[in-house]
Parts: C-alpha cells; sequence; structure tokens
C-alpha cells in the first residue's frame, strides 16, 4: 500500500515478464493514504468491523468490494495467480474469489503474528486464527519472508504448503557512498512502536554520553510512541542528541543509511526486516536482535551483530566495541554489502517469485 517491500519488486517482475495489476486496499474506518508512487495501483475501501475486532470478517466484505473489478481484470486478460499479502484480510478475500473464479493463490506472511492473534486471547483472536488459518490451507503456496516464519506457521498448522521467499533489496538505490569522515550517528529507521526496541537505544545513548560526547542519535519514522520515546530522551537528559525526522522518502532513507555511523533496530516482533537488508547494502554494521528473521541473515561479529531481545547490557557492549573500532566497522559493512548483493537482491527476490507463480499456475 504506502511501503516498499511490495511496490518495488514489481518493477523487477515486470522487467521479468510478470504483468502485475495492483489493487490497494484499505478500510473505510482508515484514513485515505496517499498512493505509492513507485508502482501503479488502483485503490478500494471496503466496510469493515473497526479495529482487531472485525478483521476475522473482513475479507469477506473484501472480497465483495472488489469481485467485480477482479472479473473485469480477468475477462481483459485472464489472471494466472492472485498473489494476496497477509491473510488477514487479503488472503481471506483471494480464498474466496479463488473459489468462485477459479483463479489460484499464494499469500504472503511478513510478520511473526502468523494467525494474527494480535498477540491476544479469547473469542475474537480464536476467530482470526481460524480465518488465517482457512486462508493458508486453501493457498496454493504461503510464503514465508523468512523461515523463522515458516517454522512458526508449521508449528500451528502442520501441513500447509510454505516456502520461504526473502525480501529482496534494491542494492542500486542502497549502496555505499563515497569515503568521508563519519560523524558518531546511530540511526534507526521504522514506525516508532514500543515494539521496534527505540526505547532500548535511547537507554544506551545516555549510557554513553559521558565516554562519546559527540554521539547522536537519528530516528526516521513516525507512530504511536513518538511523543512517549520524546519524554524518554528527555528524562535521559540527551534530547539534544536525539533527532526525530519523520517519514522520509526512499532517496533520503538511503543516504541516511549511507553517512551513519551505526544501523540499530533491536526489535522484538520482526519476521525479517527490510531496513536491515538495505542498511547493510549501504555497507554498515547493523546491530538487531536474535530469534527474529534477520538472525537468518547476519552472521554475529562477521556481517552484523546481534543481541538478545531487550539486552541493554549487550547493546551497550556492542556499540561501544564498534564505535571504538572503525576497522572492524568496515569490515562487517564490507561483509554485510556483499552478503546482500549476493542472495537478497530485488532481482532474485524477482526470480523465486517467478518460480512460485508458475508452479501455483500449473
Amino acid at each position: 500500500m504506502s511501503g516498499c517491500f511490495v511496490a518495488e519488486t514489481l518493477r523487477e517482475l515486470e522487467t521479468a515478464g510478470v504483468t502485475s495489476t495492483v489493487i490497494a486496499v484499505d478500510s473505510i474506518y482508515h484514513p485515505r493514504r496517499l498512493p505509492n508512487r513507485s508502482f501503479p495501483a488502483e485503490w478500494i475501501r471496503y466496510l469493515q468491523v473497526p479495529g482487531n475486532l472485525g478483521l476475522a470478517s473482513a475479507g469477506k466484505f473484501l472480497s465483495a468490494a472488489i469481485s467485480g473489478k477482479i472479473q473485469e481484470i480477468h475477462r481483459a486478460s485472464p489472471i494466472s495467480v492472485i498473489h494476496a499479502h497477509a491473510a488477514l484480510p487479503c488472503g481471506h478475500a483471494a480464498a474466496i474469489l479463488s473459489r468462485r473464479l477459479g483463479i489460484p493463490f499464494v499469500v504472503t506472511i511478513h510478520g511473526l503474528d502468523v494467525f494474527n492473534c494480535c498477540f491476544e486471547n479469547g473469542i475474537a483472536a480464536r476467530r482470526r486464527r481460524k480465518a488465517s488459518l482457512a486462508a493458508y490451507v486453501e493457498a496454493a503456496t504461503v510464503i514465508c519472508v523468512s523461515e523463522r516464519i515458516r517454522k512458526l506457521l508449521k508449528e500451528g498448522t502442520g501441513s500447509v504448503r510454505a516456502e520461504v521467499a526473502y525480501n529482496g533489496t534494491d542494492v542500486r538505490r542502497f549502496a555505499p557512498g563515497p569515503s568521508q569522515t563519519e560523524s558518531q550517528t546511530i540511526l534507526m529507521v521504522g514506525n516508532l512502536l514500543a515494539g521496534k526496541g527505540q526505547e532500548l537505544v535511547l537507554r544506551a545513548i545516555a549510557a554513553l554520553k559521558a565516554s562519546h560526547p559527540a554521539l547522536r542519535c537519528d530516528l526516521i519514522g513516525d507512530g504511536a510512541d513518538k511523543e512517549r520515546f520524546a519524554r524518554l530522551a528527555d528524562d535521559l537528559n540527551i534530547r539534544d542528541r536525539v533527532h526525530f525526522f519523520g517519514r522520509m522518502d526512499r532517496d533520503a532513507v538511503a543516504d541516511a543509511m549511507r553517512s551513519c555511523t551505526i544501523f540499530a533496530l533491536p526489535s522484538r516482533f520482526e519476521g525479517l526486516g527490510c531496513v536491515y537488508l538495505e542498511a547493510m547494502a549501504c555497507g554498515k554494521p547493523v546491530i538487531a536482535c536474535r530469534g527474529q528473521g534477520i538472525d537468518e541473515i547476519i552472521d554475529h561479529g562477521n556481517n552484523g551483530w546481534l543481541i538478545p531481545i531487550d539486552g541493554l547490557k549487550e547493546l551497550i557492549e556492542g556499540l561501544e566495541v564498534l564505535l571504538a573500532n572503525r576497522d572492524l566497522r568496515q569490515r562487517i559493512g564490507k561483509a554485510a554489502r556483499n552478503t546482500v548483493a549476493n542472495g537478497l537482491t530485488l532481482s532474485q527476490q524477482a526470480q523465486k517469485l517467478i518460480q512460485i507463480y508458475e508452479r501455483a499456475a500449473s
């Protein structure tokens, strides 16, 4: 919709001969969003009971809202595969349309909340789980953006057809810049939410401010916890070192990654995390948490740095080591760039998706 991990891959698929029509959907109780300029899409709004309570039934309303458009597209140029992103509501809607029109579908899971329980219990969460599972069972393939997600899916379902297709990175846009004198800047990019771990980095900055008087922290993104993080920076007496930039376009994010010293995002709930791959492609040492999808990509101390979830002590120690050793940062950054360039590009992701589409269509 307004993110990057769908739109940017579509350009690569188009180059490889796959024609895509994108329908971006949103419920009527959300504010209207700006269209993603990376790839043309038609926005369709649908009815939904507000909040998590309405997710279990949202696919039915969504399928009704887009059915006419899908049939119109199918008559003009037969659709080979429907690719839904997330089980609810899109996977649920795709399953209904697949039965009605005889078009196979695949569904991608991007996050660790595989069954859309929203980390809750109760009747509503069980209904979301049931609706998610029904979509996965009917899908030709469930695409998981990490092995961690596939494992969670298998543990909860057993026999669902699933395979891993890692997100790709635009290694032309996200590339190392010319050698320059680095400022001591820790960069975070992501929604400003408690689960992303920004609070941990702010506490680490406070612990290091005496030994690193020039150290600063830049945050790109927006979210519900922005004011809470700003108050925390005040409480830690580091407000002059912390800079909130809000949402920025892709080129601005790439520039920020090139100019930072270290990229850190100790997220607690990350299926993979495109921003890690982008910072690695820029040749930067990345700090992330173990137990997330990204630890399948990062080899600790070689092409990145891993800490335990909520590991403030380990984060401080890791920052101390990396800030003190420019050669180590450069070695890790070079290995990080090679990791992404040799297996995690948009082109490689597109080729993997084409294989999945071909199997689904046949």
